[in-house]
């Protein structure tokens, strides 16, 4: 190919791109694909919110429970201080968990 062969290949090349831009068709296709394309995107978006909070609430759920074992720990922690045979008094276990009474 010589080089006015070429600028032949490339002129019709830009005149079929041209007409495909002016033709509605043309044009109707790409906004419909576009418009699918979004679709598609959206409802994999939805699917993991979705996922996303049951996690969180199931996170919500454990932490909850931790909250209550804790507590009941803490519970039975002050019960075995207020023993007379406790390794750690009382007021010790309270100035820890900041519960001391104010000065």
């Amino acid at each position: 190919m010589n080089f006015w062969e070429d600028m032949e290949f490339v002129h019709k090349i830009v005149d079929a791109a041209m007409r495909a831009m002016n033709n509605n068709t043309v044009i109707d296709i790409c906004l419909l694909a576009s418009f699918a394309t979004m679709g598609i995107r959206s409802v994999n978006q939805q699917k993991v919110i979705e996922v996303l909070e049951a996690e969180k609430e199931s996170l919500v759920k454990s932490n909850k429970a931790m909250r209550n074992v804790m507590w009941d720990w803490k519970l039975q922690l002050f019960a075995e201080a207020s023993t007379d045979s406790a390794l750690v008094p009382l007021s010790s276990l309270r100035a820890i968990y900041g519960e001391a009474p104010a000065a």
